[in-house]
């Protein structure tokens, strides 16, 4: 692993981001007079003020990730947001004002989104949003785009990423040995559909949102609007719930009742515990390009180690 990025190094990641978005806008036509940083993790949220046009540009990618692999990402969430919004599902579309399609410029992949006022007067509620989420997979069922099996959860990037962690200090030899354990498990499960089918019969796949639905509902002046699609796939609804815990499935499985739809299956919450689990253990191993990861992923790992491994 590389030298961790230092505050100064991210702040320029950041003005690089802002200004190829700003250049980008301009050159589709938008007038621009400043970049206004919204928001900034692993992607930087932009609006192109005075356009009312939000820019939102990754910058902290695995290693497995291409040019080309990520602008497909980025059209296919571009298609869904849009395909939901003419559906009349409440999601923030892509911008009208430009192509919909993502745009390279200075090496950075951008998106172009309806700048969106947020409703500020309260606590985001997230168990009303996972029984919201119900709601998504039923608009979701008829979407006619093509989705792979399970993409979002990344195998191949798992399995290269818990080897770039061999020898690191950010995670113990114990906690990478029981991890690369159980992903030799998990992994034909969750990158091959006929497996997964084998070992949970019955379960329904379907498109599904791919990144946590309930943490990415965004509370606008007019109501809550589904948001960020960048990890749309095609799965079990349980993977849209992975790792959120008992109230938050309950509130699903209200929201699932009301929608018609099937409750959540406890086995299948467990396979999509697990991945969830590993997968953060395997972001550490980009934690050079955002070394607040190691702080921020500690909790969740502390959570994986008091639970059974999978088998």
């Amino acid at each position: 692993m590389s030298t961790f990025a230092t505050p100064e190094d991210i702040a320029h990641r950041t003005e690089a981001a802002t200004r190829a978005a700003v250049e980008a806008g301009r050159e589709l036509g938008l007038e621009i007079t400043e970049g206004k940083v919204l928001y900034e993790l692993f992607s930087v949220v932009v609006h192109l003020a005075p356009s009312p046009v939000v820019a939102r540009i990754p910058t902290v990618l695995p290693h497995t990730t291409t040019p080309e692999s990520l602008a497909k990402r980025q059209q296919r969430e571009l298609d869904v947001a849009q395909w939901l919004h003419d559906q009349g599902t409440p999601v923030i579309p892509p911008s009208p004002l430009v192509e919909r399609t993502p745009v390279r410029k200075n090496g950075f992949s951008i998106t172009f989104w309806p700048f969106t006022d947020e409703d500020r007067s309260k606590e985001p509620d997230y168990v009303k949003n996972a029984e919201l989420t119900a709601d998504l997979h039923k608009a979701l069922r008829d979407y006619p785009g093509e989705l792979d099996f399970l993409s979002s959860a990344e195998p191949q990037f798992v399995r290269e990423g818990l080897q770039r962690l061999a020898g690191l200090d950010i995670v113990s030899a114990e906690d990478l040995a029981r991890a690369r354990a159980e992903w030799e498990v998990l992994e034909p499960l969750a990158s091959d559909e006929a497996e997964f089918r084998k070992r949970f019969p019955g379960i329904d796949l379907q498109p599904i949102h791919g990144d946590s639905p309930p943490a990415n509902i965004f509370a606008s002046t007019n109501g809550p609007l589904f948001s960020d699609f960048e990890l749309i796939t095609r799965g079990p609804v349980e993977w849209d719930l992975g790792g959120l815990g008992p109230e938050y499935e309950a509130a699903y499985n209200r929201g699932a009742s009301r929608n018609g739809l099937r409750d959540l299956d406890k086995e299948v919450l467990r396979f999509v515990n697990a991945i969830g689990a590993i997968r953060v253990l395997a972001y550490l191993s980009v934690a050079d390009q955002l070394p607040a990861m190691v702080e921020f992923m500690q909790p969740f790992i502390d959570q994986w180690r008091d639970t059974d491994p999978y088998a």
